[in-house]
């Protein structure tokens, strides 16, 4: 289960984030270049998978592998709810001090999947991965940090969720650790966007004009891209 959002490190990430972007759109926007998700390797998958996590983390990499075979014919929504269930089903919320002894450590979905627990930017970049595997353009999904409004006294926590837009500029449809049911984003009056990216672009708050390269500027993100090119996802 996940836990709630009011907890320290979500305090110090969101100011360390918040305190990065003032900086970050404060360049010139940037030209750039498209990425395409690449398949999987399953062979080194299994390999690293093997190495580091033993026989249970194969076993959880198999079944990854399997949802992604089971959902590649069905429709969007399908693939959405599925890839939503999966990772919210099997991954417990553990903050990231308990899980890798750092205090801010965006793990891949081979680390998250091998350890069985995560936080949430884990979770959004696992079902971020996996929807780019089932072939869903990189354009059409954020990975948008919010501020989420806790309890009746509305305590405000820096929290992380993925977005599927269908079109360019429409509502995003948000999966989130937290609830259990895709809900578009009009719904989610309890979370405030304050930045967005993907592979291919940032934005502030709700623009639709990206500002800056991610890869370049998010060292987080880059890291763990870089990661998972070694790992054999990209």
């Amino acid at each position: 289960m996940a836990r709630p959002l009011a907890s320290p490190t979500f305090r110090r990430q969101r100011r360390q984030l918040l305190m990065g972007l003032g900086s970050l759109l404060a360049g010139a926007c940037l030209g750039l270049s498209p990425q395409v998700a690449a398949a999987p390797d399953p062979a080194r998958l299994r390999q690293v998978m093997q190495s580091r996590f033993g026989a249970e983390g194969t076993a959880a990499l198999n079944d990854w592998l399997a949802l992604i075979d089971r959902l590649q014919p069905l429709g969007i929504a399908a693939q959405l709810r599925g890839v939503n269930d999966f990772f919210n089903q099997r991954i417990r919320w553990l903050d990231d001090r308990a899980i890798w002894q750092q205090e801010d450590y965006w793990a891949t979905p081979l680390e998250t999947l091998g350890k069985g627990d995560g936080d949430c930017e884990d979770f959004t970049i696992a079902k971020y991965i996996t929807l780019m595997q089932l072939g869903i353009p990189i354009e059409r999904l954020r990975l948008i940090y919010v501020r989420a409004s806790i309890g009746r006294g509305g305590l405000s926590q820096a929290h992380m969720v993925l977005g599927y837009y269908q079109l360019p500029g429409a509502e995003p449809q948000v999966l989130d650790n937290l609830v259990e049911t895709i809900q578009p984003a009009s719904e989610r009056i309890d979370l405030t966007p304050v930045f967005s990216f993907n592979s291919n672009g940032l934005w502030a708050g709700g623009s639709s004009r990206s500002r800056a390269d991610p890869v370049q500027r998010l060292s987080r993100w880059r890291n763990v891209l870089a990661r998972m090119q070694e790992q054999g996802f990209l």
